[in-house]
């Protein structure tokens, strides 16, 4: 949509055609969350509108990303050019950086509970905008829910779903950290989440990536579509593939916070920087 100003808009209308005239739960949760947060890259709520009198659809207004999303640059969709090394790591951090300011800056803090290469946007710069807060959860204080939620509810896409999560129904920031770790393994492969394309042993990407990495034979995994890469990128896709690796264990209480997650990548990116700005040569992956 075009604003009065000019201004180019994303309009979000809500689907549940049963209520046209009543704000449902994920609009409702979508605008008080938004609403209370401020960084680069989670995406703007610009307003919202609902016409009770002509019983319309309840709309969200957005700020509009230019680029798509993350899954459709990873899967060359559109006809996007495929995305380098560099490029991918550095959506990722931002990534990284905006769920670190959900989890320890916001308050109170806010689990996202849908993070997927889809709810990532980019904008001209492939600089990216976390989307999508329609499930997320503000975390009470003063008690035992600022570090998890007991939920009876298990929400979220298949193939990025905590499996803790299942099994414990509680709540915890880690959720979205194992989720983060499948955007990781997206990232470093190319390949979607659940691919029932894929032969069997194959359809979950974690489940075939991890063994993989853990035997260091991260060349039968690296998306070919990235070209040639340098030994140093080839390091840091090691690097990155390893720390997917913690996000996904198994037990929450050993995946590392997303602050964490920050420094590592950063850590990755400033010495895969220092190396190739030192001259390295490429080789194929």
């Amino acid at each position: 949509g075009i604003l009065q100003d000019g201004t180019v808009v994303a309009i979000k209308r809500s689907k549940s055609s049963a209520n046209f005239g009543v704000m449902d739960e994920q609009f409702l949760n979508e605008i008080t969350i938004l609403s209370q947060v401020n960084h680069r890259n989670l995406v703007k709520l610009k307003g919202w509108c609902m016409d009770t009198r002509r019983n319309a659809p309840p709309l969200l207004v957005y700020e509009y990303v230019t680029n798509g999303t993350l899954l459709e640059h990873l899967q060359c969709k559109r006809g996007v050019v495929p995305l380098g090394w560099e490029q991918r790591l550095q959506i990722v951090i931002e990534t990284a950086e905006a769920l670190a300011y959900l989890h320890s800056v916001a308050a109170p803090p806010i689990y996202h509970r849908d993070v997927k290469s889809s709810n990532i946007l980019l904008d001209d710069s492939l600089s990216a905008k976390v989307a999508d807060f329609g499930i997320s959860k503000l975390v009470g204080t003063g008690d035992a829910a600022t570090t998890h939620v007991s939920t009876l509810r298990i929400q979220g896409t298949p193939g990025y779903c905590d499996p803790e999560l299942m099994t414990t129904f509680r709540l915890t920031d880690k959720s979205d950290v194992y989720s983060f770790g499948v955007v990781l393994l997206e990232l470093v492969t190319g390949q979607k989440p659940l691919d029932f394309g894929r032969e069997s042993s194959r359809v979950n990407l974690a489940f075939y990536s991890l063994p993989l990495i853990r035997m260091e034979m991260i060349e039968e995994l690296v998306d070919p579509k990235m070209g040639v890469v340098s030994a140093v990128e080839r390091c840091s896709v090691a690097r990155v593939a390893a720390l997917a690796d913690k996000c996904l264990a198994e037990c929450g209480a050993n995946r590392p916070k997303m602050r964490e997650v920050v420094e590592e990548l950063t850590s990755i990116r400033e010495e895969m920087r220092s190396f190739l700005d030192s001259g390295e040569v490429t080789s194929r992956v």
